[in-house]
């Protein structure tokens, strides 16, 4: 329950919503796919107006809190210099899931690729610029 509140006041564009600036979306587009294939296998992500959904499978001896780490902070710290501003970017707390199956892992991809489409922020998957859909039909 509490996660769906959670989905809900996101796909309403409560908060701030400084990805939607291009610029932040794009560096943050950038780190995401910076260490794909050296610390993670990134699968499917997207880039939202005050949030991001991504699903990558960790590297041997790669922990998932240092892949956050390493993109939040990095992104965190460009994107308040791009904004000419100073404090918290992120939040501190990430909702990080474990994969159980193969329909899991399926149904992980459709829910990231499709978060736009719920939001009501385009037609289809693919029309979202920031995100694997995208990539994936152009």
């Amino acid at each position: 329950m509490f996660r769906k509140n959670v989905e809900n006041y996101l796909d309403k564009g409560s908060g701030s919503c400084l990805l939607k600036d291009e610029r932040i979306a794009k560096l943050t587009e950038d780190s995401l796919l910076f260490h794909h294939t050296e610390k993670y296998d990134l699968v499917a992500w997207v880039i939202m107006p005050n949030h991001i959904h991504f699903l990558a499978t960790p590297l041997e001896n790669i922990e998932l809190s240092s892949i956050a780490h390493s993109i939040k902070s990095y992104t965190a710290h460009e994107a308040n210099k791009v904004l000419n501003r100073q404090g918290q970017f992120w939040q501190h707390e990430p909702f990080d899931r474990y994969i159980r199956n193969r329909k899991h892992f399926v149904s992980v991809i459709h829910y990231i690729e499709s978060n736009p489409v719920k939001a009501g922020l385009c037609a289809r998957p693919e029309d979202w610029r920031f995100s694997s859909a995208f990539h994936k039909a152009n």
